[in-house]
């Protein structure tokens, strides 16, 4: 990992009060995302992922730690160095999809030619030119969250982190954006924090892959993932680098996931 770090989380914990008691979501979350990096964290419902993400963004403050973005603490949200990229896409009804892209810029300020040259720009890169006077009803689920990222991007965010922005996608639409994103990954250069369910999701679009525990989230293990690239998604299900990292990961997860109930076995990937 680089000295010096795009963002680094130091021993950090989140605890919430609820009624009488006190519940722990994160506990002595330490790890680095360095320029370029693709990191995913996979773990059970309620681990703490999307609190983790709350915290990076400066939407909630840390209990306990210390989180910094190139080395300055984070203390609030709005730094439009990360972009945060959720499942639902969040565009607005009343605007067609050239002024939902372009809405970022808008709000900084920018003046209306310019925006919208840029926004056409996403637009291209994301395979949706054509559909610029569109509105979010008039386009596919798929299609509002290729805006909803192209959005994101479209102000050159440094970091860029998504809370499982394909879960509510059918699969062939998923390969479709994982491999898409994987090109813009690469293309733009900026750091990527994934959030996911889905292992293999999780193995075929990140260098490295973190399994987090059940409440308090902790992180149980951090692999690197190591394939033959630029990757072919529809088929890195048959490189066996691809098997190994699935068959220990998967191990690790059954235990956590599985902690305390009966023997679920193994699910194909």
């Amino acid at each position: 990992m680089s000295a010096s770090p795009l963002l680094a989380l130091k021993k950090v914990g989140k605890t919430y009060k609820a009624r009488d008691r006190e519940v722990t979501a994160l506990e002595d979350i330490s790890f680095e995302v360095a320029d370029r990096d693709f990191l995913t964290i996979v773990g059970p419902s309620g681990c703490g992922k999307s609190t983790l993400l709350n915290l990076v963004a400066g939407l909630e403050s840390a209990t306990t730690g210390s989180i910094e973005f190139l080395g300055q603490p984070v203390t609030k949200a709005g730094d439009r160095r990360i972009g945060y990229v959720t499942q639902q896409d969040n565009l607005f009804p009343w605007r067609q999809l050239l002024d939902n892209v372009a809405l970022p810029l808008e709000l900084a300020g920018m003046g209306k030619a310019e925006r919208r040259d840029r926004a056409r720009h996403w637009i291209e890169k994301f395979g949706l030119a054509g559909f610029e006077k569109a509105y979010p009803h008039e386009l596919s689920g798929g299609m509002r969250q290729r805006a909803n990222i192209a959005r994101t991007l479209i102000y050159e965010p440094r970091l860029v982190m998504m809370d499982e922005p394909f879960g509510p996608l059918d699969a062939q639409t998923r390969l479709q954006l994982q491999s898409e994103l994987l090109r813009i990954w690469s293309e733009t250069g900026t750091s990527v924090l994934f959030i996911t369910h889905d292992l293999a999701e999780a193995i075929a679009l990140s260098q490295r892959v973190v399994v987090m525990s059940a409440r308090p989230g902790r992180f149980e293990v951090v692999r690197d993932v190591t394939l033959a690239e630029p990757r072919n998604i529809a088929r890195i299900h048959d490189d066996p680098g691809f098997r190994t990292a699935y068959d220990e990961l998967w191990d690790k997860l059954e235990d956590v996931v599985q902690r305390g109930t009966p023997q679920q076995g193994r699910p194909s990937a």
